[in-house]
């Protein structure tokens, strides 16, 4: 776990200087200060002891700077260490859990927690704390630290103390006003004030402790690839075994990692930008330059390009400039809408677009891109039909390593140690940001072509690596490069909606939500802000004394949807909250907002479909999201009535039945359950029979939910303790539905744990179809964060492979659409279903097509059954 983050934050951050740094043996200042400092911690478990030397081993081996020095604990070498690179202009980053570091924060020093990824700057320890970076000290003190054993103000939590810091400015301050501060917590205070000052500087990070090394020190020593293949092997680090293969672990330390025998230096001056490649980025201003680059591209193998447009909203956007790359470190800009006093003269747009069309148009003219779908519309909406797209550094990436960042500055930063210009940097932020049109040619410049230029740079790095794995290539050619052309379609097509019937619904929901708000007065006795979790944690547990089932992180009672689900079992005030809150949202997210997403021009909603989203290959629908749209409830299927086919046109919706289950078959290759689903058998009744060992016809209607709760429990990894909480029942009556079943199905039960031990081996999973589902965690050392990934790495493989199925799906509708030149249009796709827009001369014909055309994309040992329904409306097509 330590290996791995320190590997990622190598690789994520590329530091010039980097130091891992451990408590040396011994006591510190700190015990002779106060005897009693951390006196409560108990002795570390030997299963970790055993770990510390072979941890020193590994960061030698990686040439990382191991700091430990004697008398001083880590965080003071810390502090002293980003207080010196501070005065001399290098900014820092902590990696830490430790909360008492964020009183080194500054405008160059930030914390990160990389267990949980959180980022504190100076704004987050605000939202964080409640308190300023230079106040957390303070509040510290006034807190204590149980952990270190430093007491604080007795009953005084964080909420408190950041107050009384808020109202008094400081310790001093609170110190000061300890007189009149009153109730419980003011006698506590005035009886530790003499305290305070000993407990403040017990709390103190010290920023000048005399270190061994300087931090020029601390620069890069390549790896030991001998050593850390030997130690990989000897700790089982298998997939980092296969990595040494390709390349070495980048590397960042001094030239010893012994510090103690590392000599003093002078102060280390800021580090010099990375040498680069030569850039040559041109400005197309007249017509000579832009013929000479239009021939360039037109005769190119493979063109980058990028077109900058005037917002972000695919449907709407408009053509600000565009970029074009066909060598690395070489690349133009055509600027063609920039609008600002002195703005120089700018090629005509419509004959530059004009020009350019019948390459944009030609699909022979191979093109590559970052995100294409965006720039494809952008086009589009200037009247050009964008053929001819060969890549995506965008889906390269997200089939290569689909757990990280897939925008163009990350991926830079990543493989070519690139730092791209933001787009903040050229045209501001916040309420001082401008529009790209105003943003001065020569700028524009260096930030167009840059796009191009990295893209390019980008994609001779990455496809290698995805063409070389035959796998990951079918997932990126035949899969995700297909479903690219496919969303773009639909998103151009968008969906009918009805709005005054989403109106009425609106009216409808608002008179209930009122009434309900009613109701939860009478109930509590008292009226009270139902969105206010203060105001209703008080009525609930104060007034009503209802029982605390879980506190949040501050300690206040939580009135989270768990609670008051485990509440409403049996209270009528929780219940009433549940349904408010449901209505609430259902109104505020589709009801009331849905027809202003109507687009002007098409009179349809139009969603986008976020194909790098999810780890697993599903899709994400935002601005609207139209795949969250609760069907479990009345109120939710009625939204879906309002999504309506045209006048002749019905709305076909067409969905794979039970496919996960069905993957999980075919998988785990368990007999039973392959026959089962090969003889059409109801899954859930068979499985109840084979279970409760009783003929299939006399299965009860409780026997088959607790069996499908068990199927779909099974799938996302629930536990004993889950399956209980779902079903109602005792921990131990779910442990032996669970235990039953893989008597009944061993074939799972060897399924899960060899999928367990192979993502432990690999750090990944796989679909069917051969993508990688990346589990970060899955070695990490134990507790919540591995347990998630183990049961990711059992649900991943079908999930995963339930999107491949439904984008090969999508892939071969669209396909046989054009072919037979249908008028019928994919509009809408939700997880595992499709939904068409069919001209009624044609229903037939595409509802006896759909099913064969769905299923046959893939063969697996069990069959895939495809239903259809078609109605006037999304919720009758079902």
């Amino acid at each position: 776990g330590v290996i791995s983050m320190l590997r990622r934050l190598i690789e994520d951050g590329k530091p010039d200087y980097f130091g891992v740094v451990f408590d040396a043996p011994g006591k510190t200042f700190r015990d002779d200060w106060y005897p009693l400092y951390k006196a409560n911690r108990t002795a570390m478990p030997d299963d970790l002891g055993r770990q510390i030397v072979p941890l020193h081993e590994l960061i030698a081996a990686h040439g990382w700077p191991l700091l430990m020095v004697e008398g001083v604990e880590a965080d003071d070498v810390i502090g002293t260490l980003v207080r010196k690179a501070e005065a001399v202009g290098v900014d820092s980053v902590i990696s830490t859990g430790d909360k008492d570091l964020a009183q080194l924060v500054s405008p160059r020093v930030t914390l990160v927690n990389t267990m949980s990824n959180e980022v504190l700057d100076e704004n987050g320890v605000i939202e964080k704390f409640g308190v300023r970076a230079d106040q957390v000290l303070d509040l510290l003190t006034l807190t204590g630290d149980s952990v270190d054993n430093v007491p604080g103000v007795p009953k005084v939590g964080p909420k408190t103390a950041a107050k009384w810091i808020a109202e008094h400015g400081s310790l001093q301050g609170v110190i000061a006003a300890a007189p009149g501060i009153g109730g419980v917590v003011g006698e506590n205070l005035r009886a530790t004030l003499a305290w305070l000052p000993e407990g403040r500087r017990l709390l103190t990070i010290r920023t000048d402790c005399e270190l061994p090394v300087e931090l020029s020190h601390l620069v890069a020593r390549p790896a030991d690839a001998d050593k850390l293949k030997e130690l990989y092997e000897r700790f089982e680090f298998k997939s980092w075994v296969k990595d040494l293969g390709a390349s070495a672990p980048r590397a960042a330390s001094p030239a010893d990692t012994q510090t103690e025998r590392i000599p003093a230096t002078e102060a280390v001056t800021p580090p010099s930008a990375q040498a680069v490649t030569t850039r040559r980025y041109a400005l197309i201003v007249d017509e000579d330059s832009f013929e000479k680059m239009l021939a360039e591209v037109e005769q190119a193998t493979l063109v980058s390009f990028s077109a900058t447009a005037s917002a972000i909203d695919p449907m709407r956007a408009r053509i600000v400039g565009l970029s074009f790359a066909t060598e690395s470190g070489s690349a133009y800009y055509v600027p063609l809408a920039h609008a600002y006093a002195g703005v120089p003269p700018q090629l005509p747009i419509e004959h530059v677009l004009s020009r350019l069309k019948p390459w944009f148009e030609n699909a022979h003219a191979k093109k590559l891109g970052q995100n294409v779908k965006f720039d494809q519309h952008v086009l589009a909406n200037h009247g050009i039909a964008l053929a001819g797209v060969a890549h995506d550094t965008l889906l390269q990436s997200y089939v290569l390593e689909s757990h990280r960042l897939h925008d163009m500055d990350s991926l830079a930063w990543r493989h070519l140690d690139w730092k791209t210009i933001a787009y903040a940097e050229v045209a501001g932020k916040g309420a001082n940001q401008i529009a790209f049109e105003q943003v001065a040619l020569d700028r524009a410049t260096e930030y167009s072509a840059e796009d191009a230029d990295v893209t390019l740079q980008l994609h001779g790095i990455l496809q290698p690596r995805v063409g070389a794995d035959a796998k990951l290539d079918f997932v990126y050619s035949r899969i995700e490069m297909p479903t690219r052309e496919v969303l773009f379609r639909m998103e151009r097509e968008g969906i009918l909606i009805d709005g005054a019937l989403l109106a009425a619904q609106s009216r409808e929901l608002g008179e209930r939500i009122m009434a309900l708000e009613q109701k939860a007065f009478q109930e509590a006795g008292q009226p009270f802000n139902l969105a206010s979790p203060k105001q209703l944690g008080d009525v609930l547990f104060n007034k009503m004394q209802l029982p605390v089932v879980k506190k949040t992180s501050t300690g206040q009672p939580s009135t989270d949807e768990d609670v008051l689900q485990q509440l409403a079992a049996d209270y009528p005030l929780p219940k009433l909250l549940l349904e408010h809150r449901a209505l609430s949202k259902l109104k505020s997210t589709y009801t009331d907002k849905l027809p202003q997403m109507v687009d002007a021009r098409t009179g349809r909603v139009h969603t986008c479909f976020g194909q790098a989203t999810a780890v697993t290959g599903r899709l994400a629908s935002t601005d609207p999201n139209l795949q969250n749209i609760p069907v479990r409830t009345a109120e939710g299927r009625r939204i879906r009535e309002a999504f309506i086919a045209p006048p002749d046109h019905v709305l076909v919706s067409a969905d794979y039945s039970q496919i996960e289950l069905r993957i999980m078959a075919h998988l785990s290759a368990d007999a039973s359950l392959v026959e089962a689903f090969s003889t059409g058998a109801d899954i859930h009744r068979a499985t109840a029979a084979e279970i409760f060992g009783v003929p299939i016809d006399q299965v009860t209607a409780d026997q088959r939910r607790y069996i499908k709760a068990v199927n779909f429990g099974l799938i996302y990894g629930m536990s004993a303790f889950g399956l209980a909480a779902q079903l109602s029942i005792e921990r131990s009556a779910a442990q032996q539905f669970i235990d039953r079943y893989f008597a009944r199905y061993p074939g799972v039960a060897a399924y899960m744990q060899r999928t367990r031990e192979l993502a432990r081996s690999q750090g990944f999973v796989e679909t069917v179809f051969g993508r990688r589902l990346w589990l970060p965690d899955i070695n990490a050392g134990g507790g919540p964060r591995r347990q998630a990934a183990e049961r990711a790495a059992i649900n991943a493989p079908m999930q995963g492979t339930a999107a491949d199925l439904i984008k090969l799906a999508m892939i071969a509708v669209r396909e046989w659409l054009d072919a037979q030149r249908l008028q019928t249009k994919l509009v809408l796709q939700v997880h595992d279903e499709l939904v068409l827009e069919v001209p009624a001369g044609e229903l037939e014909r595409v509802r006896e097509q759909l099913p064969g055309l769905m299923s046959g994309v893939a063969r697996l040992d069990v069959p895939l059954v495809v239903d259809t329904g078609c109605g006037p409306n999304w919720e009758k097509a079902h």
